[in-house]
């Protein structure tokens, strides 16, 4: 199925929230693009006008220089201007070095009337009628003025080059070179000596521009990351939190679920329980008193009224467990040294153990204190250390020591048995489930109940080396 963003999914309801936070991440990286670039082609306008209006001032007063310290000098000196002669040249590269002194100028050409180049910084230019391009035909044919930005950067030098090298950038200038008039006809044009062009190295300048646009850029995206990546993890722990919730929600609807069933079972069950003990009670003792004449008298009957004995007492235990699950009683809380009752517990199924082959140790140390009942716990932790050693049926070892678990104290039963099945983990500590064949199924669910009426948890799990493990935690800190 395919899924549609723009429908909300109970389980997830973030999901709209987090496409909407990528759309606006992906919408906000391309609005700051464009004003990026928008800012930046402003930015080179407004240098280009910049460096035009300089050059043109520039050009402007290499024309006054020029006819005023050279045109107007040699003509009344000599009657013409001819280049050729040495000293006449010389006399124009004075002016014109004076003039373009530090003002960035990288070469200079003065082309005469038919676009031959008449004077130029670089000498073997001179004569040459190939360079003046179309700037200069129309500088000569129509007496404008024309600027060209020339630019050498490709795209990637554009927003990687750090370090650009001199003549990267250079702007052209193409002016008519003119005589200058008197006052009375300052605005009319002069006659056309020639025609100035001379490119000025701009790169700087550029790289300011550019500098610019990569800061513009850099702070756009970090700024978007950095919105987005603090968006995100709200909507990731929101989500977290609510998963949790939902978690919860439906352990509860379990429990509450499980524990209405529990409830009417354990109303039955203790009715049935209730109605049965009295007439067992009676069979249980009457076989107890016939057992002990048929043995005072050597009977042969003797060995049934025995089984009738032992069975009678064993299901009168079956009922009990039954009561006790469906009735729980409240603990009495007091202060409860939990070495003392695992100790009492240990002591009481040594016999056990030796039977099975099993060794039991508690490391626990005196003093390690709960609010509790005493009996009760003492019947929960009889419970979980037999269950250990029948486990361990053959030869193995029970330990039960002290742990602490997310600052909260705990004991953890740990044998060498083969474990619990992982599939039914789950089922161990629900009512009526056993893998024994003989079991009610009654035992860890009535010591997990008297364990929950303590506030401690009971978890069960298999160990890293094998074996099984019962973790108790309770509420007190370690």
């Amino acid at each position: 199925m395919k899924l549609n963003p723009f429908r909300v999914d109970p389980a997830h309801p973030f999901q709209l929230v987090k496409f909407l936070s990528i759309s606006t991440l992906v919408l906000i990286l391309a609005s700051s693009s464009l004003m990026s670039v928008f800012m930046t082609n402003y930015a080179k306008r407004a240098l280009l006008k910049k460096n035009t209006a300089f050059a043109q001032l520039l050009a402007e007063n290499l024309n006054h220089q020029i006819y005023r310290r050279f045109t107007l000098p040699v003509v009344l000196g000599f009657g013409r201007v001819e280049l050729k002669r040495k000293d006449q040249y010389e006399r124009l590269e004075q002016v014109i070095e004076s003039t373009i002194h530090s003002f960035h100028v990288r070469e200079l050409r003065i082309f005469d009337e038919q676009s031959e180049v008449a004077y130029s910084t670089n000498a073997n230019q001179i004569g040459n009628t190939d360079m003046g391009g179309t700037e200069v035909r129309e500088a000569i044919e129509k007496g404008e003025r024309s600027f060209v930005l020339q630019n050498n950067l490709n795209v990637w030098d554009v927003v990687f080059a750090f370090d650009l090298q001199p003549g990267d950038v250079v702007l052209r200038t193409v002016h008519p070179l003119r005589a200058e008039r008197d006052l009375r006809f300052r605005d009319q044009p002069g006659p056309l000596l020639g025609v100035l062009e001379f490119t000025q190295d701009i790169t700087s300048d550029y790289e300011t521009v550019l500098h610019l646009q990569r800061l513009i850029i850099l702070t756009t995206f970090l700024g978007s990351a950095a919105l987005y990546a603090l968006i995100f993890f709200l909507i990731r722990k929101a989500d977290r939190v609510l998963d949790e919730r939902l978690r919860d929600k439906e352990r509860l609807e379990k429990e509450l679920q499980q524990n209405e069933k529990l409830a009417s079972m354990g109303r039955m069950v203790a009715s049935i329980a209730h109605e049965i003990r009295n007439p067992l009670g009676i069979i249980r003792s009457s076989a107890e008193l016939l057992l002990k004449r048929e043995k005072a008298q050597g009977g042969g009957n003797a060995g049934i009224l025995e089984a009738i004995f032992h069975e009678s007492k064993r299901l009168s235990q079956t009922v009990n467990d039954f009561l006790d699950y469906a009735r729980p009683r409240q603990p009495s809380l007091e202060d409860v040294d939990l070495e003392k009752v695992v100790r009492h517990a240990v002591g009481f199924l040594t016999q056990e153990g030796q039977e099975h082959g099993v060794m039991v140790e508690s490391t626990l140390p005196p003093g390690y204190m709960v609010q509790g009942d005493r009996d009760l716990l003492y019947r929960g932790f009889y419970n979980l250390i037999s269950n250990a050693i029948q486990a361990c049926d053959g030869g193995g070892q029970v330990s039960i020591a002290p742990v602490c678990k997310d600052g909260q104290a705990a004991v953890l039963i740990r044998d060498t048995g083969p474990g619990f099945d992982a599939k039914q983990l789950e089922r161990y500590i629900e009512p009526f489930f056993t893998t024994k064949e003989k079991g009610t199924g009654l035992g860890l669910a009535i010591t997990n109940s008297i364990f929950q009426i303590h506030g401690a948890e009971l978890t069960l799990r298999n160990g890293k080396n094998g074996g099984a493990e019962a973790l108790v935690v309770f509420s007190e800190p370690c």
